[in-house]
This record gives structure tokens, C-alpha cells and sequence, in this order.
């Protein structure tokens, strides 16, 4: 089984000599086997073809997802648990471990294992997965992890754009002129973007990691919903808000999110391997309070997310193989024009307790790589538990400034709470 890799693939890969890698880590109480992890991995390579997968390259040097007759295991490193922070440590190391790709799969396993406490990472490359399929494969792994023989089922995988793209549309003479023509303009525009002679140097990535309590959490959630808003809105108007505290001038008063594909085409399920993503820009009237933001915020993401077209967004990337390496060059030396991307993965929907062990916590995923900005913020709910992932270099954004930011957006959110939750009460 092989297929090409789509443009978005391609671009996430690169020329396979800089890593573009994410891990999800999590927290397990309990007491495990080795043999038991390696076949709860097994099993999930069993289900999904592409978690087998190597990268091998045609005649004309493109990539392919290929899966090999003998099965490569996923590779499983294990060391021992010292402190609550090692994942923290791990997490970074994953980053920057290329992978080998053509000789083992695109997806390793971490496991620090300590005395009825353990962390566990699964470190993956960018253009195998996005964060929902990871969290599908997360889950299958701890349900046969605590059951063997439990019943994952068999992934019937993405096989290329037709899989995704309705064949009344992909073969529809207007569209794929529209596509054509759009991908064309695209390119050309890119030829003549201004750009610096060469990239900035990243220096030191760093992951900063904090967590509200059930509290805290509850209280977020009844104020947006008090506001009108939704929880991704409100933390990204939060967020601009503490990049123009913290940074003044240097901010750029704009917010990159992404949004799941999987909400347009259900051709993409749930535990399909997928890493396609469509994309909005945030930003505020800097001329507003916090307060009369939020409203306008909201109908812009709304407006926004509305007129994303999946389809012809995949129809003119493929249409634009040829200008992939003037689009990536773009994106490594082009001028920064966004203070962060954000991602909020919402409500992780895996269960807290099983029969052999305990599900403690699931850190929000953290993933780093060497296309542009690399500011980034993660964050998800699990337990009741809002837990953020604020990763970035010190090229971009200093760490000192990364902190005050983290305090801002901690002291705003709690200030905003509290006051919520008093004024109900009164």
C-alpha cells in the first residue's frame, strides 16, 4: 500500500533533514509490562497502515507514504522517571530526533517509567498525523493496553484527494479551472514576496506547561458562555491581549487557528491518519475594550469559518506542487506576520479509569518545526482540567517575554473569572 504524499504532507516533511515533530505525553498510575506497551502498539499499527509507514521517493524525487510486506515496529525508548518534569524534558528531545524515515515509521513511543507512576509520549512526525488523529490512536493504545484483545478495528485509509474530495467536485471541468487558475495566481504572488536573505535563527526551543483547576475551568467556561462566546474565541482575544501587554509595538495584534477539516469533509473520520488542516486569522480592534471585542471577535470567526471550502483548498494545493519550494521558502525567511498560532482541542473524550490502571492526566500536545514563527499554544480539557502547551524559540519570542505572557494570560483569565463568579453570586 503506498500513496503520494499531498502538498501540506510534503511541505510538513521538507527534505527530511529538519524535524517537524509532535508529541502528545500523558500519565498513567498503575504498573506495566514492556511487552504489554509493545503490543498495545502493535495493535494500533495493525488498525492504521500509515503508522507503518516509511517515506520512499519516486523518479521525480516526490515522497510517498509506503507501507512495507514485514512491519517495522514503532520504536520504543524507555527511561527512568526521576521527576514530575521529565516528560517536559522528553517532549524536547522528540522535538529535534529526525526521523528516519525510510527505514522506520514516522512515530516513536517514550515511556518514563517509574514506581506505580509512569509518563508515557508518543512523539510523531507533523505531516503523518494532526492532533485528532492522534488522539484517536492515544485512545485505541490505552484500550488495548488495558484489554489485549480488546476490539480497535481496521482503518480503511485515506488513499489520496479522491478519498477526501467528492468526485462530483474533483472532476467538475469549472472547478478544477478555478483551482488551476487560483493555485497559479498563489504561485506567482509567491515568486515576488518580499523575503530576508536567510532564515532566523530559532537558538533555544523551550515548551512552557500550566494547568487550571476544575475551578478555574468552570468558571472560563460560564463566562464565555455568559459573553456569547465560545471558549476558542475568548482565549484567543485574551491571548492578543497579553501579546500587546507584553511585547507593545512588537506585537502583531494576529492569532492563527486552526480549524479541524473533519467539521466540513466526513469523509475524513474521526480515527482516519491525517494531517490536513484549514486555517483563520484572528485579530481585535485595537480601538475597543476586552468586552466589546468579544462580540465582534466572535462574528468574525463565525464569518470566517463559514466560507472555509476544504475541497477547493486541497484541489488549489495539489495544483501547486511546482511552487512548493518557493512556498516553503516563503514561510522559513518571509517576515513574521503573527504573534502565535493557538490550537484549543477542546474536551479530550478518552476515559479516566480502567480496569488495570488510571488515566492521571493528558498534557495538552506540543509540537516545534522549521517553517517560520514558532510560537504556538495548545491547549485542551481532560477531567475537567483546562492544561496549556505554550511552545517557542528564542529567535521569535524570547523566553523571558514567553513567561510574562503565560502570567498575563493566567492573571487576565482569573481576574475575568473571578469577577463572573462573584457578580452571580450577588
Amino acid at each position: 500500500m503506498r500513496r503520494r504524499l499531498l502538498f501540506g504532507e510534503r511541505m510538513l516533511l521538507g527534505d527530511g533533514t529538519e524535524p517537524f515533530n509532535a508529541v502528545i505525553a500523558f500519565r498513567l498510575r498503575g504498573d506495566f509490562k514492556e511487552e504489554d506497551i509493545r503490543h498495545a502498539l502493535n495493535r494500533i499499527q495493525e488498525k492504521h497502515p500509515w503508522l507503518r509507514a516509511l517515506i520512499t521517493r519516486d523518479e521525480k524525487n516526490l515522497p510517498w507514504f509506503e507501507v512495507p510486506q514485514q512491519a517495522v515496529p514503532i520504536p520504543v525508548r524507555i527511561v527512568t522517571r526521576k521527576g514530575e518534569d521529565d516528560w517536559q524534558e522528553e517532549s524536547r528531545k522528540e522535538w529535534q530526533t529526525i526521523f528516519d524515515h525510510e527505514n522506520l515509521p514516522l512515530i516513536r513511543f517514550v515511556w518514563i517509567r517509574g514506581e506505580g507512576i509512569s509518563d508515557m509520549l508518543f512523539a510523531f512526525h507533523h505531516c503523518l498525523s494532526d492532533g485528532g488523529s492522534a488522539m484517536a490512536f492515544l485512545y485505541e493504545f490505552l484500550k488495548v493496553l488495558d484489554n489485549p484483545v480488546a476490539d480497535i478495528g481496521i482503518e480503511n485509509p485515506i488513499l489520496g484527494i479522491e478519498d477526501v474530495v467528492p468526485s462530483s467536485i474533483l472532476t467538475n471541468r469549472r472547478q478544477r479551472l478555478k483551482a488551476k487558475f487560483i493555485g497559479r495566481i498563489a504561485a506567482t504572488a509567491i515568486k515576488y514576496f518580499p523575503m530576508r536573505k536567510k532564515a532566523i535563527d530559532r537558538q533555544n526551543d523551550y515548551l512552557i506547561h500550566w494547568k487550571f483547576d476544575q475551578q478555574t475551568t468552570q468558571q472560563l467556561i460560564s463566562y464565555c458562555k455568559s459573553m456569547g462566546v465560545t471558549v476558542n474565541t475568548f482565549l484567543s482575544a485574551t491571548l492578543l491581549e497579553a501579546f500587546k501587554k507584553v511585547r507593545g509595538t512588537a506585537a502583531f495584534n494576529k492569532v492563527s487557528c486552526p480549524v479541524d477539516i473533519r467539521r466540513f469533509a466526513t469523509q475524513i473520520k474521526e480515527d482516519h491518519i491525517f494531517a490536513f488542516g484549514l486555517m483563520i486569522t484572528i485579530s481585535s480592534n485595537e480601538k475597543k475594550s476586552f468586552s466589546d471585542n468579544l462580540p465582534l471577535m466572535q462574528e468574525s470567526v463565525d464569518r470566517d469559518t463559514s466560507r472555509l471550502n476544504p475541497y477547493m483548498t486541497m484541489m488549489v494545493m495539489e495544483s501547486g506542487h511546482d511552487a512548493l519550494e518557493n512556498f516553503t521558502k516563503l514561510l522559513k525567511k518571509g517576515k513574521s506576520v503573527n504573534d502565535c498560532m493557538f490550537s484549543n482541542l477542546g474536551r479530550i473524550q478518552i476515559p479516566h479509569e480502567y480496569r488495570q490502571f488510571i488515566v492521571d492526566t493528558i498534557f495538552s500536545p506540543s509540537v516545534i518545526g522549521p517553517l517560520g514563527n514558532t510560537t504556538t499554544m495548545v491547549a485542551s480539557t481532560y477531567r475537567g482540567e483546562m492544561d496549556f502547551s505554550f511552545m517557542g524559540s528564542e529567535g521569535y519570542l524570547p523566553h523571558s517575554e514567553a513567561l510574562a505572557i503565560r502570567d498575563e494570560l493566567i492573571q487576565s483569565i482569573t481576574l475575568k473569572t473571578e469577577y463572573t463568579a462573584v457578580s452571580s453570586l450577588s
